[in-house]
């Protein structure tokens, strides 16, 4: 891993703690992934091979740049989804920062919407860390969008379990995936679809 994506990263973890004890509106928080998952995402995408991920919720692009550091390893690429333009913004920002912009298609728009357009089996591994109460509205689009064999990785599993509860009653009831919790960070979900 580069040392100046590592320093950048590192910047990023004290900016989302930081801003996040000052803010209480949520569209202003950052609400990063944790260290450890950052470092969970990266050896799964690479444990895969993965070379087509989706992150859903970019924020300012901190767990974005632990999947690009993977996808740079597979040959693949990152396609983020993040509706709030000030996060677009930071984002965008950080990954021309990063020297990994050209393995993230960065899409400013509804995850709702932009999975509706997504092709049957187009990802290999999506990270879900959005708007929890809309995963189950989103679960057929993101079920189809994910290719088989592919994995999903759901962030705050544990924090906010009761949110998570009813994808996981979707996703743990569909007798083709393989599911887990994984005690990193603030818990992820871990499903498997069968190849």
């Amino acid at each position: 891993m580069s040392a100046s994506v590592e320093a950048l990263k590192a910047e990023l973890e004290r900016f989302g703690k930081e801003n996040d004890a000052a803010k209480t509106a949520r569209a202003e928080r950052m609400l990063n992934i944790t260290r450890d998952t950052g470092e969970l995402l990266s050896v799964l995408a690479r444990a895969m091979a993965a070379r087509r991920i989706l992150e859903i919720g970019t924020s300012n692009g901190y767990s974005t740049l632990w999947l690009a550091e993977a996808a740079k390893a597979t040959g693949g690429k990152v396609t983020t989804v993040e509706a709030s333009q000030f996060k677009i913004d930071l984002a965008a920002a950080n990954f021309a920062r990063s020297g990994l912009a050209s393995l993230i298609d960065l899409i400013h728009d509804d995850a709702g919407r932009f999975l509706e357009r997504a092709r049957p089996g187009a990802f290999d591994l999506v990270f879900l860390d959005s708007e929890r109460s809309e995963y189950p509205r989103w679960w057929p689009r993101l079920d189809a969008a994910l290719r088989p064999g592919g994995l999903l990785v759901v962030d705050n599993a544990s924090s906010h379990a009761a949110e998570i509860a009813p994808l996981v009653a979707l996703v743990g009831g569909d007798p083709r995936y393989e599911t887990c919790m994984v005690p990193a960070g603030n818990g992820e979900y871990l499903a498997v679809k069968s190849a």
